[in-house]
């Protein structure tokens, strides 16, 4: 089956037309900067250009960068405060007109992409993806199902901040900091992960898992670790897996 697949993050916002049986991306990736300041309307705005771009006709998988219930917004994360409560399917559906939209978190997306067709397809126990980016996205998969919403980058870490904040690839750009530098942080949050989840193996994604064999050595963590398979395009792959399904039902 072909869906169109839209990840939507806090800096870009990517989509392309996705084989949902095998995940080969069937277009080019398209890019567009995610609009400052990032509200309902702006990235609405912005998926609509999506949509003309593919010229898409059927239903659209979404990832969002925040804790999503049935379609709707429980926390705004690092987009606009005004996301908070929002239907986000019902916003998109309207700017859209012609699409149904099936929205979820977006480190949950990515995850699926993984758990069924990548690094941890047929992996038993307990397999915590990561997605490094502008914070930290984690899906959480016991025996290949999904338990959604974890949300491990919002543990605090000190000073009442939040360890995204302290070990998101954001942070390593935004601070300068070497790769030993930034992986000695990550490797903090993934020690503590372990205490609280005791996961079979972890699943790193996101851009700077590109880099992985650049750092891996400095990760002392006793979990096994694996690059996920389509990297930064996982969350287009996953997200348009979970349209697939759910327009089946």
């Amino acid at each position: 089956m072909k869906i169109l697949g839209i990840d939507i993050g806090g800096s870009g916002i990517k989509a392309a037309i996705v084989n949902t049986e095998n995940g080969e991306l069937l277009t080019e990736r398209h890019r567009i900067k995610t609009p400052k300041p990032a509200t309902p309307n702006t990235v609405s705005k912005v998926v609509k250009k999506m949509i003309k771009y593919f010229d898409w006709k059927g239903a659209v998988g979404c990832c969002f960068p925040t804790i999503i219930v049935d379609g709707q917004c429980k926390h705004h994360g690092n987009l606009s405060k005004e996301w908070l409560g929002v239907k986000v399917n019902e916003i998109f559906e309207k700017e859209c007109e012609e699409n149904p939209f099936y929205i979820s978190n977006d480190a949950d997306l990515a995850g699926i992409a993984e758990i069924n067709l990548g690094a941890g397809k047929e992996v038993k126990g307990k397999v915590i993806v990561i997605t490094l980016g502008t914070g930290i996205g984690s899906g959480l998969f016991y025996d290949g199902k999904l338990i959604p919403n974890l949300e491990l980058g919002h543990i605090y870490h000190t000073n009442g901040e939040i360890i995204e904040k302290f070990a998101a690839d954001s942070t390593r750009k935004r601070e300068n900091l070497s790769l030993e530098e930034w992986a000695k942080r990550l490797d903090i949050f993934l020690r503590h992960v372990k205490i609280l989840h005791t996961p079979t193996m972890y699943i790193l994604g996101g851009g700077i898992s590109k880099k992985y064999n650049e750092f891996k050595n400095h990760l002392t963590v006793d979990v096994p670790i694996e690059v996920a398979k389509f990297k930064n395009n996982a969350g287009i792959i996953g997200a348009a897996i979970f349209a697939s399904k759910k327009g089946e039902k």
